[in-house]
């Protein structure tokens, strides 16, 4: 009796890769492509664990796009309170 190996996710891969490439060449399209196959592979993993593996892969494309749009509304809510004070102290004199 021989057991087939598991077959890892291309999903989760897609994921990893995205992430990555979310924080270096492609900011919020490759998060938002992580994030998505990154849902995606953690659910094809859940339905068929036997088959399936890289639920680690999954996981980390997830976190790094998280992170990423995490970050990057962060510094957009960081310009926007600081540009908004220098103008409302300037409407001020």
């Amino acid at each position: 009796m021989s057991i087939p190996p598991r077959q890892t996710s291309t999903l989760a891969i897609v994921s990893l890769v995205s992430g990555i490439l979310g924080w270096t060449v492609l900011p919020w399209l490759g998060s938002i492509v992580a994030i998505v196959t990154g849902h995606l592979a953690r659910g094809e993993i859940a339905r068929a664990p036997e088959r399936m593996e890289g639920g680690g892969l999954a996981l980390a494309g997830l976190i790094l796009g998280y992170a990423m749009l995490a970050l990057t509304l962060i510094g957009l809510l960081l310009v926007f309170f600081v540009l908004g004070g220098l103008v409302w102290l300037g409407v001020q004199n």
